[in-house]
């Protein structure tokens, strides 16, 4: 790894704030200064500074080009992911920049960094013993070749690479690289827990499809965007109790920096939950969390928290008193149908509103065409279909988000 001179170390000490295109434009001002290392470590720690902050924090650390440093991690979901495993030895088989490795090596006595970059491995081996985590033993490998000479571990983890050899974005289990599906046979072997990391964007049916020893799937959401599928992997003891248990699937709802929702449940207990209809929009509004929605938590919500689902399909839930309910609050103003009239005074005096539509037959764009409406403001309207059919305009007021 190249040294950095102590001209160039304490340029980016002074212009971490500044903006790198135009400090790059700025090269010949400063011929002492290695200029585009100091922009790759000046950009890494602003990135850095949202995304890892115990990073940005800790003198010294050095960072990687940019597109490392946006795939990586963020510290609130690898702090998540190390709270679900523990024990005495632990393996990261697509460590990458190491931000997953640095937390989850805390729970475990010995740790092993795969990687197959140098550029990367040289990064651990100078980062980790100033994070605190010397203990983490660096390996420049392939982690499907490690995989298959290694010693069984308590706990072994995954990233696959998603995208493809164009560089586009892959979804599908068996598209990514290492393709877990062939080799899940030898990780459950090699692993007591295997922790995969796969795309928000996967359809869980397909992960249930494709891997045969699910014992868990986390979903987490980050400020209301979903960030991460987390799948946990156990080789099953047909002779033990937890063979006949179901996948349970754990839904977190992370804003700010703080786990503040935790919603559980199998599928069979969605199957069988009690869901009431609504007859009519009442006083409050709920929509889900993105993380239960994309769990496919709907009828549960309806019996675990006394709200009534204003249709099958719309996934809007109401009551006549505020609940602390997983996802976004709205006090209800007034609802209306789509004739002219009635719309024409409904939206008096609504020049702008945030609008959301929900088993709606138009979309955001062409409905707020059609209404006339700028983005933003106070006023939240959700267009939606009510349990008998009807079509219908909810004006509301917002009371909280995902409230501590």
């Amino acid at each position: 790894m190249k040294e950095i001179s102590p001209e160039t170390s304490r340029f980016i000490d002074e212009h971490r704030h500044d903006d790198v295109r135009l400090l790059a434009l700025q090269a010949g001002k400063y011929p002492d200064v290695d200029m585009t290392e100091a922009v790759v470590q000046i950009a890494g720690w602003q990135i850095a500074e949202k995304k890892v902050p115990s990073w940005a924090q800790t003198e010294g650390i050095r960072y990687p080009q940019h597109l490392s440093m946006e795939q990586c991690s963020s510290e609130v979901t690898a702090r998540y992911k190390a709270s679900l495993v523990g024990g005495d030895t632990f393996a990261d088989l697509t460590a990458g920049l190491g931000v997953d490795c640095s937390f989850i090596a805390r729970r475990f006595r010995q740790a092993d960094y795969v990687e197959r970059q140098e550029v990367l491995c040289e990064l651990a081996r100078h980062n980790f013993p100033l994070l605190g985590v010397g203990h983490i033993r660096v390996h420049q490998a392939d982690g499907t070749e490690y995989l298959r000479t290694m010693d069984p571990v308590d706990c072994l983890f995954l990233d696959p690479a998603r995208r493809d050899s164009h560089g586009g974005k892959t979804v599908a289990i068996a598209d990514c690289e290492p393709n877990v599906c062939s080799l899940e046979p030898l990780l459950i072997e090699r692993g007591r827990v295997v922790m995969i990391k796969l795309s928000p964007m996967l359809d869980m049916a397909s992960a249930l499809n494709d891997l045969k020893h699910v014992r868990e799937i986390h979903i987490v959401a980050v400020n209301n965007e979903c960030k991460e599928l987390i799948i946990i992997l156990k080789k099953q003891d047909l002779s033990s109790e937890q063979s006949n248990k179901e996948i349970v699937i754990s839904c977190e709802q992370v804003v700010n920096n703080f786990v503040h929702q935790h919603v559980e449940f199998t599928l069979s207990q969605e199957r069988n939950a009690s869901c009431v209809m609504a007859e009519q929009v009442e006083g409050y509004l709920y929509e889900p969390g993105a993380a239960l929605l994309k769990a496919g938590a709907y009828r549960i919500l309806s019996e675990r928290y006394g709200v009534k689902k204003l249709h099958p399909n719309s996934h809007l839930y109401t009551s006549d008193t505020e609940i602390d309910f997983p996802g976004r609050c709205f006090r209800v103003i007034a609802v209306s149908g789509f004739g002219k009239k009635e719309l024409k005074s409904f939206l008096a005096g609504v020049d702008k509103a945030n609008l959301t539509v929900r088993n709606f037959p138009s979309s955001v764009a062409d409905l707020r065409k059609k209404l006339k409406l700028k983005e933003g403001g106070d006023v939240y309207l959700f267009a939606t279909t009510l349990a008998d059919g009807e079509k219908v305009l909810i004006k509301c007021e917002k009371c909280h988000f995902l409230r501590p």
